[in-house]
């Protein structure tokens, strides 16, 4: 493999809590709350009435013509991706065929298109089969966004999209790392997308008693890591997306870098459907995996983006890896929850986890984990309570847990020119 350094030059950004990368980069820094009641639909009859939903315009990225064949995750993908391309100063669009075809498309996703196809089927089951979409049934499928992405700038290298729920855009990042590093592309667009805050989706995690039904009249203060007071997450949505490249192309390009991608771990609990294995043994595993990946000793890191959805199991449980993992390191080791501010967007939470790590590193500003004023005498490590922390980070982890024993880690690393 390749060991010359991967790096991450361009960011996107299109989350509850600010559109764009600065506002999504203020907003953090100011512990700003993107969680408000939700607008989609009528949801007085559910438990849970709030989500973190973001305020855009599709029609900016998807013509009119378009919109009834697409998801609403397409144009907030293409956003984003738009965003992060400029950022990284590449322009796919003015580069020749050879090029493109150097160029690849690896996202995450837990629902895809699922809003979609919850649309097409309502107008099927309604009778009104005429006025749905002659694109049903591809533009429902989840891997529609990364072809879409594709066409949009007409890329012909790999376009591919990873789905393991909450850890796919994690997923994603460490395959784009590996495909740079086995020299299968020269960039890779990379990242996560979700936009599921729909009827049917909040009607079955309702079920399942996994989301906040506590804060339906504060909805600021629904999503609650770490806290004795938490009951279940806020569902959300958004798209965060890269560039990813090799350091010798971005030098060359004059491109900013944010941080390299050192290492990426993956392991999987095996052991249900829904539930943590309560030990931590293999979420501390993956982390331990994507440190040994990177070369580095847990005493190195200076932060760590915390998965911490505000559900009881997994908060204590992700608690208790970080301690496996980390040993007496963990206990001086800081870290935030970034669901705090914006909710769950599901399989994009990686993504979205990364992103503020990168703010972390070009800022020297450590995000908080809000909300944090009752602590679980469970989870009682450092997860940067309420307001933004000053710090200078030369290597940080982000870590993510997913339905169906799952468990993924990135590693990022400072980069300087001497290395």
């Amino acid at each position: 493999m390749n060991r010359e350094r991967i790096v991450i030059t361009g960011v996107g950004a299109l989350s509850p809590n600010g559109v764009g990368r600065e506002n999504y980069f203020r907003a953090l820094a100011e512990g700003r709350s993107g969680i408000r009641t939700i607008s989609h639909f009528d949801p007085s009859a559910l438990p849970s009435r709030i989500a973190g939903e973001v305020d855009f315009d599709p029609s900016l990225w998807v013509d009119a013509k378009n919109m009834k064949h697409v998801s609403r995750v397409v144009p907030m993908s293409i956003a984003a991706t738009d965003e992060a391309l400029r950022d990284a100063l590449l322009d796919p669009k003015s580069l020749d065929l050879q090029t493109r075809r150097r160029i690849g498309v690896m996202l995450g996703s837990g629902g895809g298109a699922i809003e979609f196809s919850e649309r097409m089927y309502e107008l099927w089951y309604k009778g009104a089969a005429k006025q749905a979409s002659v694109y049903s049934v591809p533009s429902g499928t989840i891997g529609t966004i990364s072809s879409e992405i594709s066409m949009a700038y007409d890329l012909h290298g790999f376009s591919h999209l990873i789905s393991t729920g909450c850890t796919s855009s994690t997923d994603a990042l460490g395959y784009a790392y590996r495909n740079l590093k086995l020299g299968v592309a020269d960039y890779v667009i990379t990242g996560g997308a979700d936009a599921t805050i729909t009827e049917g989706i909040m009607t079955g995690f309702a079920i399942m008693r996994i989301v906040c039904g506590s804060f339906n009249d504060r909805p600021e203060g629904g999503s609650r890591p770490f806290t004795k007071s938490r009951d279940g997450f806020v569902l959300a949505e958004g798209s965060w997306m890269f560039v990813m490249e090799r350091e010798s192309t971005a030098r060359a390009r004059g491109a900013h870098i944010y941080a390299e991608v050192a290492g990426y771990g993956s392991t999987c609990d095996a052991y249900h459907r829904v539930r943590m294995d309560e030990s931590g043994e293999e979420p501390a595993r993956a982390m331990q995996e994507a440190m040994a990946d990177a070369g580095m000793r847990p005493e190195e890191v200076g932060y760590l983006n915390y998965h911490g959805t505000a559900t009881d199991l997994n908060d204590r449980v992700e608690t208790r890896a970080v301690k496996l993992a980390f040993g007496e390191h963990a206990r001086s080791l800081p870290g935030s929850a970034t669901k705090s501010m914006i909710g769950h967007p599901q399989g994009a939470c990686g993504a979205a986890g990364v992103a503020a790590t990168l703010m972390a590193f070009r800022d020297d500003l450590l995000p908080p984990t809000i909300n944090l004023d009752d602590p679980d005498p469970e989870c009682d490590l450092d997860y940067i309570p309420n307001v933004a922390r000053r710090a200078h980070i030369d290597a940080a982890v982000c870590n993510t847990i997913a339905f169906g024993s799952k468990n993924s880690a990135l590693v990022l690393k400072r980069v300087t020119r001497d290395g």
